[in-house]
């Protein structure tokens, strides 16, 4: 069982970056996929990108690309997300979470709590 510890919201200005944290406790990652999730206000969550622990290879929704990107230290079993130029849309509760390699996005597990994300002038 991996457990997951987002880390690093907070509120910030328009234009502002902010990059969060996601810990994992777990004595090996390497057949695991991190993936990043949010949530706004009144919205269903959508899916952020996500990272494979073993290779490092990346994924960030188009929406995102260019703004947000994901990387991860093995050594510290963390996974961040790199959010720049921020905007009021990127308002919400940041989420991570596991799925194994091969599992669809469906399968994703072991949420963590949340951080929040709020983006106001």
């Amino acid at each position: 069982q991996v457990q997951l510890v987002e880390s690093g919201g907070g509120t910030v200005q328009p234009g502002d970056s902010l990059r969060l944290s996601c810990a994992a406790s777990a004595r090996t990652l390497t057949m695991y996929v991190m993936g990043w999730f949010r949530q706004a206000p009144e919205r269903e969550r959508e899916f952020v990108g996500a990272i494979t622990w073993g290779e490092g290879t990346t994924y960030v929704v188009d929406s995102l690309k260019g703004r947000f990107t994901i990387s991860r230290d093995n050594a510290k079993n963390t996974v961040y997300l790199q959010m720049n130029n921020l905007n009021a849309e990127d308002t919400g509760t940041y989420y991570c979470a596991v799925k194994r390699r091969g599992a669809t996005n469906a399968e994703y597990g072991s949420w963590g709590q949340g951080t929040q994300v709020t983006v106001s002038s």
